[in-house]
């Protein structure tokens, strides 16, 4: 079955140069989706890249490590015709909501006996 990985890029990340070294490692224009927001210049921008098997998929997050993702997400059973960006970003929000953030150091104050004998007056 066919499974979808999305990378979350800055928009100051040039989606040309993701979308040319994509298709040089092999994957089709028809293969992969360049979500971009023009409503929102500073927003950022989602790619989904359909995924036949783990080759496919190791060649694609060293693409997307290398052009700064800033987080991905796999989705499977899902092809990329599936793959509409109103869809995958409910997916996302979904999975962002149901992920368990790191809690800031939590400090346990201990009970103190107060003044004792060693206080001198």
């Amino acid at each position: 079955m066919l499974n979808i990985v999305v990378g979350v890029f800055n928009h100051q990340n040039n989606y040309k140069t993701l979308e040319q070294e994509l298709e040089n490692s092999g994957v089709d224009n028809h293969e992969y989706i360049v979500y971009l927001n023009e409503e929102h210049h500073n927003s950022p921008y989602l790619v989904s890249v359909e995924i036949k098997n783990e080759i496919r998929y190791e060649s694609v997050k060293q693409i997307f490590d290398q052009n700064q993702v800033l987080k991905t997400y796999i989705f499977e059973n899902m092809s990329i015709s599936q793959a509409s960006y109103s869809d995958i970003k409910k997916l996302i929000d979904a999975r962002s909501k149901a992920e368990i953030h790191n809690s800031p150091d939590v400090r346990i104050k201990v009970q103190h006996d107060g003044i004792n004998s060693e206080v001198k007056t």
